[in-house]
């Protein structure tokens, strides 16, 4: 719970506008008909009826037990032109246009014509979105098998590198021991963060001379591993999609070196994401997804963004496990994705 009030608090972005949109859309329902004029006789023939004065009892009542009467929701008919007002603003959320069409279909049917408030929509919209994503929301895997090798991938800058520290730091709160590879040997930076978190959470790291062979490394740091009886194994590696082949050949050497001493390594191939890329996030997935066999995903910097829509865009074409969702830099501002929480916060509700 205390991560769902963080996650609503620091997905403001998204929530706001994505809230304050379907506002619009309801209170943009057209203006009602007036009423036809009545005939010139009847106003001349018929004497008004006196106006009733007003009863003080209900506002009396209502000041006795507490009860302030609340203003009604505005409603608007849900017609084609409103469904063309949800689609657009979807579009725009970065749930892609597929996405967006199926979704506002499924708020439609059987409701066409019904008056909806804006909360009511918010309701319909969220059970739509955790409708797709509770497939895809599953924690990572843990097998017994010793050590599990778990490859990291993503562009650089995606946040690979926290998200290992934060992972590897929640394991070994968690009892698992671990082990961590700076594979990223042509960062330094990317090694020396690896080494502040592995030194917070009491984990080795494993580096190698700056621009050394990660694979080499990463030989020797499953040697480690395994002499230690490490449960994790995970290992960072380079994300220069600048050149793909380059990339290409080193990932698939470190896999052909590590299933040297275990032909199952690696047992997951995690593929880190940053929300500000918006719908760029899918051709990342795409093109990774052609450079390693990627078993699931890890989303940060959702605290950053007003595009966390791009994450039920991700669930619904690829449908490749979520496991975890990064909202901040600190170790507990990475959890273990939650579909119906994500989709109540996205739209605004508690």
């Amino acid at each position: 719970m205390a991560f769902f009030s963080k996650l609503r608090e620091r997905l403001g972005r998204s929530s706001t506008k994505i809230s304050s949109d379907l506002d619009e859309i309801v209170a943009e329902a057209p203006e009602p008909a007036a009423p036809a004029a009545a005939p010139v006789e009847n106003l001349i023939d018929e004497a008004p009826a006196p106006t009733p004065a007003p009863s003080a009892t209900p506002g009396l009542v209502g000041r006795l037990f507490g009860r302030t009467p609340q203003p009604e929701e505005p409603r608007r008919a849900l017609d084609d032109a409103m469904l063309e007002d949800l689609e657009d603003m979807l579009v725009q959320a970065d749930l892609g246009v597929e996405t967006a069409l199926r979704v506002s279909a499924n708020i439609a049917e059987g409701r066409m014509g019904r008056r909806v408030s804006s909360t009511e929509l918010k309701e319909l919209l969220a059970t739509e979105v955790a409708r797709i994503l509770a497939p895809v929301a599953r924690p990572l895997p843990i097998y017994a098998k010793k050590p599990q090798v778990v490859l990291v991938v993503g562009v650089n800058g995606a946040g690979k590198t926290t998200t290992i520290g934060k992972l590897a730091s929640q394991f070994r709160a968690a009892g698992k021991s671990v082990v961590i590879a700076a594979g990223d040997t042509f960062r330094a930076a990317a090694v020396e963060q690896l080494q502040v978190w592995g030194d917070r959470a009491g984990v080795p790291v494993m580096v190698a001379p700056h621009g050394s062979d990660p694979a080499s490394l990463a030989w020797d740091a499953m040697t480690k591993a395994e002499a230690d009886g490490a449960d994790l194994l995970m290992i960072d590696t380079a994300g220069r999609l600048q050149n793909r082949q380059d990339l290409m050949e080193e990932l698939a050497k470190i896999v052909r070196v590590i299933r040297k001493k275990d032909p199952e390594a690696p047992h997951n191939t995690l593929l880190v994401l940053d929300a500000t890329t918006g719908q760029n996030a899918l051709n990342q997935v795409e093109t990774f997804r052609k450079l390693a066999d990627v078993s699931g995903l890890v989303m940060t910097k959702l605290d950053g963004t007003a595009r966390g829509g791009v994450l039920v865009a991700l669930a619904d074409r690829f449908g490749l496990p979520i496991h975890a969702i990064g909202v901040g830099e600190q170790i507990d501002d990475l959890d273990a994705f939650d579909a119906r929480d994500f989709a109540r916060a996205l739209v605004g509700l508690s």
